[in-house]
């Protein structure tokens, strides 16, 4: 995949399912900013796929 491609995976994936996130916001309200994002990024399977991609960009 180019660059240009992942970065538009990324933008689709965090405006698709990210942007209104019940979870999210939640977590928010309730544990703080750092634990809803420390969630995001560990455990949920959005997250986990956004990890990957980032993980693409950087090798290139």
């Amino acid at each position: 995949m180019e660059r240009k491609q992942l970065l538009e995976e990324v933008t689709e994936l965090l405006d698709y399912y990210c942007s209104d996130c019940f979870v999210k916001k939640t977590f928010n309200k309730e544990k703080g900013k750092t634990y809803a994002q420390t969630f995001c990024i560990k455990e949920c399977t959005v997250g986990e796929k956004i990890k990957q991609y980032g993980d693409l960009l950087t090798k290139k």
